[in-house]
């Protein structure tokens, strides 16, 4: 019965032991999006930190394809060890699950970590439009609605769902015109091609230092630190109007307890460094407050999040490009 008993209890040993070692080895990253884009450099900030916490290397390795939904479906299939992790975001966790057919399920094939920071959108329009302020633009749709332009970053995009959501609030209809990412429908945008765009505050930002874009209002119950003077759509005449990406930390489900804390713990230290909040303010990113920093706050936003995006994402009948 000792015997017996020892063969029973061992597996739970070993798990312990385990957990109390890691890292012993080095941890992979996976990035769902091709290099040099905002999760990336979100997801390569937050490594480069955490590493020195740990005391073991953290790679990155980018898979991207299908709106990130292939490497994804890698972290789902990949051992709960602690050593794949995942820097994802709002797209590829709430909205992919409203337009494709995942082999995975977002709600709990994931291990939330931390939530590493929060990008509102911001409504910009190229810089000849005649409107000055978010009221006056809001005449300015109406009166030109089904034929103003709003350029999108592509089917399922941030800016796609936020153009939707948009058009809703404002009551009007628009050309919409897809690109392959949001910096060519930037370009089209500074040159006066398209009309509008709901645009995350990495693309905007340098646009809006150069004075080559309008900004009207920033999605969100507060201002942005990367750009105080817009006011929030609340405050310019649109409420309601919030939508916010996000990227944060997730590992494959069933990873244990411990070594979800560990992790938590060492990302926890990376964004309270004050270069590495420099880092992600310059891009427009905001750190959320210290106890939102949790994995079970992370559980409750995603679920909130599909909760409110996926019914208005169905509704619109979106494809995948």
């Amino acid at each position: 019965m000792r015997l017996a008993a020892a063969a029973v209890s061992a597996p739970a040993g070993v798990r312990v032991a385990t957990a109390q070692a890691y890292p012993s080895r080095p941890i992979t990253m996976i990035v769902p999006y091709a290099a040099g884009g905002p999760t990336d450099t979100v997801g390569r900030t937050m490594a480069q930190h955490m590493r020195s916490t740990l005391g073991q290397p953290i790679v990155l390795e980018n898979i991207a394809g299908a709106a990130g939904s292939i490497g994804l479906g890698r972290v789902a299939r990949a051992a709960a060890d602690g050593y794949t992790i995942e820097v994802g975001n709002w797209s590829a966790h709430v909205v992919n699950g409203a337009i494709y057919d995942l082999t995975y399920d977002l709600r709990t094939d994931f291990a939330p970590i931390i939530l590493c920071a929060r990008a509102p959108q911001v409504v910009i329009a190229r810089k000849t439009l005649p409107a000055d302020d978010l009221r006056s633009l809001i005449a300015w749709v109406r009166a030109n609605s089904g034929k103003y332009t709003i350029g999108t970053a592509g089917v399922g995009s941030p800016t796609h769902i936020a153009a939707l959501f948009f058009l809703k609030l404002t009551g009007t209809e628009a050309q919409l015109a897809p690109y392959r990412g949001a910096a060519p429908a930037m370009q089209d945008l500074v040159a006066g091609q398209i009309d509008i765009i709901v645009s995350d505050p990495t693309t905007m930002v340098p646009q809006l230092r150069a004075a080559t874009i309008k900004a009207y209002a920033v999605a969100a119950a507060r201002r942005i630190a990367a750009a105080p003077e817009i006011p929030t759509a609340d405050e310019a005449g649109l409420a309601g109007l919030s939508i916010a990406t996000w990227n944060a930390l997730f590992a494959p489900k069933d990873t244990p307890p411990e070594i979800i804390a560990r992790l938590n713990a060492a990302a926890v230290t990376a964004l309270a460094d004050p270069a590495v909040q420099r880092l992600l303010a310059d891009l427009g990113q905001e750190i959320p407050p210290r106890d939102e920093q949790t994995p079970e706050a992370l559980g409750a936003l995603l679920n909130a999040d599909i909760e409110r995006w996926w019914p208005i994402i169905k509704a619109a009948n979106i494809r995948p490009g």
